[in-house]
């Protein structure tokens, strides 16, 4: 079982991956880890990435979900996924991959931003990663939907519940 904790950055997606895989007692990853120096550069810079920036990074999220597939362990991402055909990549044809989505409005989401510090991320980057944002359908994707209001406990035990009326974890 992979789950992608997705959504635009300031959404939760580390706050809630990292509990997630706590409970699921699965294997945690941060999907910035992944990028390369020169798309953290950019970042930094406050240039959002492009499509061309993004294929290597969505590709090594996916090889290393395929690592995971054959050495027999679970793992929660947190991998912003903000396209369908990004998520394509990270699916790669397989039904085990799972994602959550993490929405919220862009006022909840700027103001929890300003509250925070991430190394190359800048709020200045927010309204980049709604223009890009194609949400997930849950009835056509393997995906779960939850609004990001509750603290990120509840969100966890929304997202479980969701999981199992899936059929995903027991």
């Amino acid at each position: 079982m992979f789950i992608i904790v997705m959504g635009v950055s300031g959404c939760g997606k580390s706050a809630v991956g990292s509990r997630l895989a706590e409970k699921l007692d699965a294997h945690y990853a941060e999907g910035d880890e992944f990028h390369s120096k020169a798309n953290i550069e950019k970042m930094r810079n406050g240039i959002p990435l492009n499509d061309d920036d993004r294929w290597p990074w969505l590709n090594a999220i996916a090889e290393a979900i395929d690592d995971w597939r054959t050495h027999g362990r679970d793992a929660v991402v947190a991998c912003s996924a903000l396209k369908k055909v990004y998520r394509e990549i990270l699916r790669d044809g397989h039904d085990d991959v799972v994602f959550v989505h993490l929405k919220g409005s862009m006022d909840l989401i700027a103001g929890r931003m300003a509250k925070r510090q991430h190394e190359y991320m800048p709020s200045s980057l927010l309204q980049s990663q709604f223009d890009t944002l194609e949400p997930p359908d849950d009835r056509t994707e393997n995906s779960v939907t939850v609004d990001i209001a509750p603290p990120p406990e509840a969100i966890v035990e929304t997202v479980l519940d969701h999981l199992r009326e899936k059929g995903t974890i027991a």
